[in-house]
């Protein structure tokens, strides 16, 4: 026994000799000095032909940027189809888009954002068999699409749609009304760009004949104002249109314009009926060259419709309703398959899953059943009958990548290792390009056969990555369950690396908990993995709890919260820290929790409601109360303020403050067009009005991100520090 002590004893002296002798991580490696900066292949693509893929490279060192061609099976790069060398109008690109015939390729120059999603930018046509370079337009443009055949391309400028002919160089304006804050035509509002996930609202058909847009009437939308401070002596306001919940969204209406006729004098543009439609989420032409496909939502976003526009006969018909108790959420997934029958998701059994339908809408079947949901659709091929897609079957936390036939049999698992799997297929389904990580694993790209899932090749791994994060002194971050409020919840634990069973150690937990979103996952380090770490080097525990209400364990799990956002989740958070306290290592009177976004508003309500378990907490840019957030999000969850003013009211942290107890810091960006400063001002005033003693700091002109210069450095540099001061 004494023998094995001394062993015991000798093994933990080298063991922290080891760690002594290992790095600690600070501030500066994450946000300055980019120590843990991973490799990924940019803006991966296949090409048409099966057998290459393109890649998009920087050569920072040379101020080179190409868009290079790459053999599937030897990986060798076989030409380059673009590169700034080559160019004398321009240095540098940041993003490319092929047409569909491969023959031209668009080019960004240079981008200005201007909400999350959206930019203005400089844009050429690049035409790779005659080497001409061609500038789309002297103004600030948004979202240029080339037409099939790479003739004509078409684009946004201030409110209107345009099409340029790349032939006569010509241009032809499609709308006239457009109008700052008024009217938009084919590009999105603020609100469906931030909800709904897109910004080019037009599309062109299959055979270039037609441009689908959607036009936003935003005149009755109320006014919101930012005050930007800048340089200058005065201040200005960026003013703009944000429905906030319960008030009038703008008035969408679709139409479809004949190309044929844009040098007609009478130009031939259609309205399209689609009935009561409220929102217009997304438009699609199919196979067929004259079928749009549009998807519909009412106001409650619980009855979505998939519509089908002939501009031919000009009728439209219903092809598929979807309805939810709470709300159903709009497809990424709509593939048309050559019939012109369709791939479709819904969670209408309970959980995410592929169906297949018939042109008309009709189903023919169920392709995907199972307790567990379908994550990805990757598409579809006729040759071998099977479709591609990812899901979580090999377990929540995890992503896996399979195929089965499209009569529902035959599956097949091509990537399922424990972690993160995701796929780039080539145009023929003949091989993809594996994506995998997890917690143990950096980034690595590897090439597969997707018949048999068999690995061919790597194509570039993160090593160095990985032995440059091991050489700090860092811990395994432990998956777990806690069973909380009756059902068992995904989590997290990463403990100090010289963790003793004896020691207590205050806790400090990271949430975001948003609906449908999930922060526990087996995959490699985001920034605040590595910011987690540091603070575990400071003798801190660190835990992620993923609550009820977040994503990807079915339907009834995520769906639970509607109509009372902020309730389930403040509840099971603070079990979870109860739980966790009473952990013999944990120190039940030294408990932290923090949060960013929808994250900031659960970690003042945990707080506030949580009087007793919290001991202090950190909210970044937070809602306070949801009567400030937009429609389309809010209303989803919650209806509108009119009808669920409890459901409102009663889940706001202003409506707790009088509850604090331990300390809290406050921060906000006052140019934030998403999460308004006003909801910080609000629970400030709240704070101030019940004598509450609390810390705040508001970043100037920084948006819902608050980064830019040295932003983000001081913003942790402060947190990390009131963390220490307090927990």
């Amino acid at each position: 026994m004494r023998l094995y002590s001394l062993i015991l004893v000798a093994f933990l002296g080298v063991t922290q000799l080891s760690i002594a002798q290992k790095e600690a991580i600070t501030l500066d490696d994450i946000y300055k000095e980019g120590t843990f900066r991973t490799n990924r292949l940019q803006s991966l693509r296949a090409m048409n032909n099966g057998e290459e893929y393109a890649v998009m490279n920087t050569d920072r060192r040379n101020n080179v940027t190409t868009v290079d061609i790459y053999d599937y099976e030897t990986g060798a790069k076989t030409r380059t189809a673009v590169s700034t060398e080559d160019l004398s109008e321009i240095d540098n690109f940041v993003s490319y888009a092929f047409t569909e015939d491969e023959t031209k390729i668009l080019l960004a120059t240079s981008l200005t954002p201007r909400f999350r999603r959206s930019t203005f930018g400089e844009w050429y046509v690049f035409d790779t068999l005659s080497r001409k370079l061609t500038k789309i337009s002297d103004d600030l443009i948004q979202e240029p699409t080339l037409s099939p055949d790479g003739k004509r391309v078409a684009y946004g400028f201030e409110n209107n749609i345009y099409i340029k002919n790349l032939e006569t160089n010509t241009v032809n304006q499609v709308t006239t009304d457009g109008k700052k804050n008024e009217i938009i035509n084919g590009i999105t509002d603020w609100v469906y760009e931030e909800e709904f996930a897109f910004v080019r609202a037009f599309d062109w058909s299959a055979d270039g004949k037609y441009v689908a847009y959607i036009r936003f009437d935003e005149t009755e939308v109320p006014e919101f104002s930012m005050d930007v401070y800048g340089v200058d002596l005065y201040q200005y306001q960026d003013v703009f249109k944000y429905p906030k919940a319960g008030e009038k969204n703008a008035k969408v209406t679709l139409h479809v314009y004949e190309v044929a006729s844009e040098n007609l004098k009478a130009k031939r543009t259609h309205d399209v009926d689609l009935g009561e439609a409220y929102y217009i989420p997304r438009l699609q032409w199919t196979k067929d060259k004259n079928i749009l496909s549009v998807q519909t939502l009412n106001r409650h976003q619980d009855v979505l419709k998939l519509q089908m526009y002939n501009a031919q006969t000009r009728s439209t018909t219903v092809a598929l309703t979807d309805t939810d108790a709470a709300y159903v959420d709009v497809t990424d997934n709509l593939t048309f398959l050559d019939d012109n029958s369709f791939i479709w998701t819904s969670e209408k059994d309970g959980y995410n899953h592929i169906y297949h339908h018939n042109a008309n809408g009709s189903l023919k079947n169920q392709v995907t059943s199972g307790l567990w949901e379908v994550t990805n659709y990757y598409g579809y091929d006729a040759k071998s009958d099977r479709v591609f897609y990812q899901s979580v079957e090999n377990g929540s936390i995890n992503r896996g990548v399979y195929s089965i036939k499209l009569n529902g049999k035959s599956k097949k698992g091509l990537a399922t290792e424990a972690g993160t799997n995701s796929a780039s297929f080539s145009a023929d389904y003949s091989y993809f390009i594996k994506t995998y990580s997890s917690v143990d694993t950096a980034p690595q790209y590897t090439l597969h056969n997707a018949k048999t899932g068999n690995e061919i090749k790597v194509i570039k791994e993160n090593s160095q990555l990985k032995a440059t994060y091991e050489s700090f002194k860092v811990s395994p971050k432990e998956f777990m369950e806690l069973d909380v409020n009756g059902v068992k919840l995904n989590a997290w634990m990463i403990k100090p690396v010289d963790f003793d069973p004896a020691k207590k150690y205050p806790l400090f937990m990271s949430q975001y908990s948003g609906p449908g979103s999930q922060n526990v996952r087996n995959r490699w380090n985001g920034t605040n993995d590595y910011w987690y770490q540091m603070l575990a080097q400071e003798g801190i525990i660190i835990v992620e709890v993923d609550p009820r209400g977040t994503g990807f364990k079915g339907r009834d799990f995520k769906k639970i919260t509607q109509k009372e956002l902020g309730k389930y989740e403040v509840q099971d958070q603070i079990e979870a820290a109860k739980q966790l306290g009473a952990m013999p290592y944990i120190d039940a009177d030294r408990i932290g929790i923090w949060g960013w976004s929808y994250g900031g508003f659960m970690a003042s309500n945990c707080l506030f409601q949580g009087a007793d378990t919290f001991d202090m907490a950190v909210a970044v840019a937070p809602v306070t109360s949801w009567r400030f957030y937009d429609t389309i999000y809010t209303e989803r969850y919650m209806q509108t303020p009119q009808e669920n003013p409890s459901g409102y009211d009663e889940n706001s942290p202003i409506s707790h403050v009088e509850k604090l107890k331990g300390d809290f810091l406050l921060v906000h960006g006052s140019a934030d067009d998403n999460v308004h400063v006003q909801n910080t001002m609000r629970l400030i005033e709240a704070l101030v009005q019940a004598d509450k003693d609390f810390d705040w700091l508001i970043y100037p002109d920084k948006n819902h991100g608050i980064y830019g210069g040295n932003t983000r450095y001081h913003l942790f540099t402060k947190i990390t520090d009131f963390i220490k001061e307090k927990l």
